[in-house]
């Protein structure tokens, strides 16, 4: 069992959204189906990871600037709709559950929740898993330490070094250089030109790294000034100036009351019941 699940919250209930049928609504006819989907998947990665302490990371900005100063076209679909309409509502309906409830919620202007993950996760004590449907998170996969719990065909994908390894034929913490080189239309990363997934894949194995390769002088040009910016889009920060929140509380929900409103307004009282009753399981701290 883990000491800490950080959750890419962001992926969660954008996940959550299409997933669930957009028809559940709450007694006054605010659609819920994103709430419903966020909180009900909580509760379920809760009573079967069993973590010790949990945090919630958000996107406080969908397509940072600093991020597009050094490749313009990153993540460029998010530009006409960063979020659909009928998400937007229902995001801060979640923050106040999980406000209620008693999950911390973590973000910082300028940055994506997968930052928000990385800083926390150098930070807090091992074992830590991330849940996400962000496959940028698998650079930070540390076998022992971290793994990341990835969605994939209706069930939970449990992915560490090893099935990185598996996946894509290269070391199990290479992923970041990985996806540099072959690129990601996803994420608007135009990769190198004629360099594909095996391509990309016999590279980092020989050369073990982007930054070795741009040393042995592999690359050069235009392609050596796209993989030294993208050395510094890729890669989630993971040294942000953010505090480690307390992660647990003495009791749940953290307010009774506020629950109780939630609930009867939006039609959720038992999906929030089932989140509560999961933190409450939550195992004991132990001893450090």
């Amino acid at each position: 069992m883990p000491d800490w699940l950080l959750v890419d919250g962001s992926s969660m209930f954008f996940r959550a959204f299409y997933a669930i049928p957009q028809t559940m609504r709450g007694p006054d006819g605010t659609l819920v189906n994103a709430v419903r989907g966020t909180l009900d998947t909580l509760a379920r990665y809760v009573t079967e990871r069993k973590p010790r302490h949990i945090a919630f990371t958000t996107d406080e900005d969908w397509r940072p600037a600093w991020r597009v100063d050094l490749i313009p076209g990153y993540k460029e679909h998010r530009t006409a709709e960063p979020i659909p309409p009928a998400l937007i509502p229902q995001v801060p309906i979640i923050m106040k559950a999980l406000e209620a409830v008693g999950i911390d919620v973590v973000g910082l202007e300028d940055y994506e929740a997968e930052d928000i993950v990385a800083s926390l996760a150098a930070k807090v004590k091992p074992p830590i898993e991330i849940a996400s449907g962000d496959r940028d998170l698998f650079s930070l996969v540390r076998d022992r330490e971290i793994i990341v719990l990835y969605p994939q065909k209706g069930r939970m994908a449990v992915v560490d070094e090893d099935e990185v390894a598996r996946r894509y034929s290269i070391p199990g913490r290479a992923y970041a250089d990985y996806a540099i080189l072959r690129g990601d239309p996803s994420d608007g990363l135009p990769g190198i030109a004629g360099v594909g997934d095996k391509k990309a894949a016999e590279l980092v194995t020989r050369y073990g790294s982007v930054a070795a390769m741009l040393e042995a002088g592999v690359f050069r040009n235009a392609n050596a000034d796209y993989l030294k910016n993208a050395l510094r889009v890729v890669p989630p920060v993971a040294d942000l100036p953010i505090e480690v929140p307390p992660g647990r509380r003495d009791r749940y929900p953290e307010d009774p009351q506020e629950v109780e409103r939630l609930g009867k307004k939006y039609g959720i009282g038992n999906n929030l019941e089932r989140l509560a009753t999961a933190l409450t399981s939550m195992p004991a701290l132990t001893k450090r």
